[in-house]
């Protein structure tokens, strides 16, 4: 990962090739109305109901605690999918303010549905129209293919060859999340996020990105992510942005299913995020750790970040972000989290 002239405690800044902001503010969140037992109630009973909730107020303060969280672990560019139904215009620009606020770099996406009927699904189109048409950084967002019909597939994918971006959606996650209505639609440009349950010969362009700590979670698998031939990279699905962490988890999950796997394997992932958001090579990130290699990383933790340099800029100094208040940042998150709590209950 280092490039020439990089210390052997340094690194560019870390890539997290897939998150959720709006998941920052769900911790110690209310208790579904019953308990999911498989991947579509999990969606349907937590995510769903917290994405219903969400107002401009609380994405920023979620968006702001997340570029915070990922800075205080030395990852320097965060590639973001969001969905707030009930707040949705304005929503991608919303996100991106807070994290320049902290200097974290981002790439936005409004994950269209049409869960929310084909006004949702208009909207939702319409923002990410509006957010990449004024210059932001981004992609087109799609939620799944099985929440979207065949037109609102088609017309994501028109739009990210309109943008030349691509799109960014979530794809075979869990056995009941069909994909097959993407076949025709994807490029190189796109990213695939999840494919537990895509066949090996899927035929799906674009960059693969595994969520290994979240797919666990949710219990829907594991992707073997080598089986297939497409770039592959790491996220965390809105699980922090503590990309050394995800690259431990991925490497003993791989593993547990083969002994004989190495941690180079999980270290080229984290280097693909470069292809994704080429920027944070311009980014150095100097660690606690004198030899920052993926063979004694892999068995090494609590490896944090005293120095990180955004194309020049320090925003953190000694451990200590520059640019921002972490504790105000975390006391303001920790009250809109309490609002979104009593809108949860609310539901």
């Amino acid at each position: 990962m280092a490039v020439t002239n990089l210390a052997s405690n340094q690194t560019n800044g870390l890539v997290c090739a897939h998150n959720h902001f709006y998941s920052a503010l769900a911790r110690g969140m209310p208790a579904p109305p019953r308990t999911p037992t498989e991947f579509n109630e999990i969606l349907e009973l937590v995510w769903w109901r917290l994405d219903m909730a969400l107002d401009l107020d609380l994405i920023y303060h979620s968006a702001k605690l997340s570029a915070l969280t990922a800075l205080e672990a030395g990852c320097t560019a965060v590639i973001d999918h969001h969905e707030s139904p009930n707040a949705i215009d304005g929503s991608l620009s919303i996100i991106a303010d807070a994290c320049a606020e902290v200097g974290v770099r981002v790439n936005c996406a409004y994950g269209i549905t049409d869960r929310h009927g084909p006004q949702g699904a208009a909207a939702g189109l319409a923002e990410n129209d509006r957010f990449l048409s004024a210059g932001g950084n981004g992609k087109v967002g799609l939620h799944a293919a099985f929440t979207c019909e065949p037109d609102t597939i088609a017309a994501a994918a028109e739009m990210g060859r309109k943008h030349g971006v691509g799109v960014h959606v979530h794809v075979a996650e869990g056995p009941a999340d069909t994909w097959q209505m993407l076949t025709g639609h994807t490029d190189d440009d796109w990213l695939i996020i999840h494919g537990v349950h895509l066949p090996d010969d899927h035929g799906l362009s674009g960059t693969m990105v595994h969520n290994p700590r979240s797919n666990m979670n949710n219990g829907v698998g594991y992707a073997r992510p080598t089986r297939f031939s497409n770039p592959i990279a790491l996220g965390t699905d809105g699980i922090g942005a503590d990309m050394l962490d995800e690259f431990r988890v991925a490497f003993v999950r791989a593993r547990e299913v083969d002994v004989t796997t190495t941690p180079d394997v999980m270290w080229g992932w984290l280097e693909t995020g470069y292809e994704l958001f080429p920027e944070a090579r311009n980014d150095v990130v100097t660690w606690n750790y004198d030899v920052m290699d993926p063979w004694r990383l892999a068995y090494t933790t609590a490896v944090a970040p005293q120095r990180v340099e955004v194309d020049g800029q320090v925003l953190l100094n000694n451990g200590v972000p520059t640019m921002v208040d972490a504790a105000e940042i975390k006391a303001k998150a920790s009250e809109a989290a309490t609002k979104l709590f009593a809108k949860l209950n609310e539901l």
